[in-house]
């Protein structure tokens, strides 16, 4: 009879169940990175800061709509906006972010 991996495992204790709280927040994290054009702006975002019109033109969605998708991410703390002038220009939290989107992305690539 075949080993399946599970059996292959040594008996690990279980971690302990984190707070409540922080996975009722890492839920909301997910969700507003649940989306395709959030994801392609963290990945933007990940390479350097960036004005609405450098993601407009990078990924090729309207201002309203990526506006829109940088007000998602920016309350659930993944982006924030520094003003210089008559410009804001998007800058992601931490690297933090990155790495889950990265590596869903990787992952996807990986399945298809």
């Amino acid at each position: 009879m075949p080993v399946t991996h599970a059996e292959e495992e040594p008996d690990v204790p279980a971690p302990p169940a984190p707070d409540p709280a922080a996975l009722v927040a890492a839920g909301d994290l997910l969700r507003a990175l649940a989306a395709p054009v959030r994801i392609a702006i963290v990945l933007q975002l990940r390479a350097s800061p960036r004005c609405v019109h450098e993601l407009v033109d990078a990924l090729g969605v309207t201002q309203p709509l990526i506006s829109q998708h940088l007000r998602v991410l920016k309350a659930a703390g993944v982006v924030r906006g520094d003003r210089r002038g008559r410009e804001v220009v998007y800058r992601l939290v931490d690297d933090h972010l990155a790495h889950i989107v990265v590596d869903a992305v990787e992952h996807a690539e990986e399945e298809s």
